[in-house]
């Protein structure tokens, strides 16, 4: 019996303890729920993590970064409140919010080789605060050479005036790449097309002369263009322009005579003497030149020929070959009746005068008859080019 009242009482103690473990748990259970029910955590025991997120782009730490590329802060799940990007000099860069308030960009060009920092914020859906900080380096090129670019603003230009762009400071090895930075915008419609005439210069003509009148704006975004061979684009460059009026001269050499055209007809003929029919070295040669340089004095000065200190009046360059249109008075018996320059076009004086005025950058000056043809050596040769053979040399067919 002792046994007996043994075995009641253990069942009775197990039985208190159990109650009480029940009674713990049931407290335990009902102060989480109570928490819970609140707002203040989730059934884990810990708050929710916010619903909005941020993100960079450059992302942090990304070093080698283009300048161009724009940056930008995009959010999900929430909406921008503030962004702030600064240089390594302390100074904000500009930039805005999206109207939706979604994502912002920078609204101000990066520069080589310096370190940015940003800091963002925003609120999410949840009515809770997010921050993003971080920051990236941009590439430092080995060299950034400069461009030049012919028009400048302003001028009013003949109908043969080609469009140049230089690199005086090294060759361009990736030329696809610079010339779809290249735009041209003509006030009416023009068949044109880029050329490279060597690693150094890009050129654009149109298929025929420009229209009388046409408004030209070029642009050429440059900066942080990869031009390959490490160098990259030092600047923007831009220029606008106008044609003037239609005026072409024609020289053929046989005639001894220029005739100028406007628009088509013809405004004035001069009698001339050409360069020397017997000696090819000496003519005028064939082809379609440009006005390039008018000087009322020039220098034609040549110690091979045994000439020098030879100055001459109303001086109209049309080549760098050694080719201009002036005044010889000293050829004044042969003006019209036979050709004895050494290349030139030589007029009377107060022909040279009347002409030197109506001239003006860029007229084509048309020369046929001559046993030679000009070389494409001279700084302006483009003319000197035919079309399909022009089209062939774009970096881009």
């Amino acid at each position: 019996m002792r046994l007996s009242t043994g075995r009641r009482t253990v069942r009775r103690n197990r039985t208190g303890i159990l109650a009480i473990l029940f009674l713990t748990l049931a407290l335990a259970v009902g102060c989480t729920s109570e928490t819970a029910g609140s707002g203040s955590g989730s059934g884990g025991g810990g708050d929710a993590p916010p619903k909005a997120k941020l993100v960079a782009q450059p992302a942090a730490d990304a070093t080698d970064v283009l300048p161009t590329d724009p940056v930008t802060i995009t959010v999900t799940e929430g909406t921008i409140d503030a962004v702030t990007l600064t240089n390594d000099e302390g100074k904000a860069v500009k930039g805005a919010v999206a109207a939706d308030k979604l994502s912002w960009t920078n609204a101000e060009t990066l520069g080589f080789g310096k370190k940015y920092s940003y800091t963002a914020s925003a609120t999410g859906s949840d009515g809770k605060k997010v921050e993003l900080k971080g920051a990236f380096t941009t590439l430092k090129p080995a060299k950034t050479p400069r461009a030049t670019i012919n028009p400048g603003d302003n001028a009013t230009v003949g109908v043969a005036m080609p469009i140049s762009i230089k690199f005086p400071e090294g060759k361009v090895v990736d030329k696809a790449t610079v010339e779809k930075a290249l735009k041209v915008e003509t006030s009416v419609p023009v068949e044109g097309s880029w050329a490279w005439l060597h690693d150094q210069q890009v050129d654009w003509r149109p298929k025929v002369y420009w229209p009388a009148g046409t408004k030209v704006t070029v642009t050429a975004k440059l900066y942080g263009v990869n031009y390959g061979g490490g160098a990259f684009g030092k600047a923007d460059l831009s220029t606008k322009f106008t044609i003037g009026r239609n005026q072409v001269v024609k020289v053929n050499t046989p005639d001894h005579k220029m005739n100028v055209y406007r628009d088509g007809k013809l405004f004035a003929s001069y009698p001339s003497s050409n360069g020397k029919d017997a000696d090819p070295n000496l003519n005028t040669p064939n082809g379609t030149m440009i006005v390039m340089q008018k000087d009322p004095i020039g220098d034609f000065s040549n110690p091979r020929y045994g000439y020098t200190n030879v100055k001459k009046k109303w001086a109209v360059r049309i080549s760098n070959h050694g080719e201009f249109i002036h005044e010889n008075e000293e050829n004044r018996a042969n003006i019209g009746k036979a050709n004895t320059s050494h290349g030139c076009v030589n007029l009377l004086e107060a022909d040279a005068k009347a002409y030197f005025d109506s001239a003006i950058i860029g007229d084509p000056v048309e020369v046929t008859g001559s046993q030679a043809n000009m070389p494409a050596t001279s700084d302006v040769y483009d003319w000197l080019i035919p079309w399909a053979q022009w089209q062939k040399m774009s970096a881009l067919k």
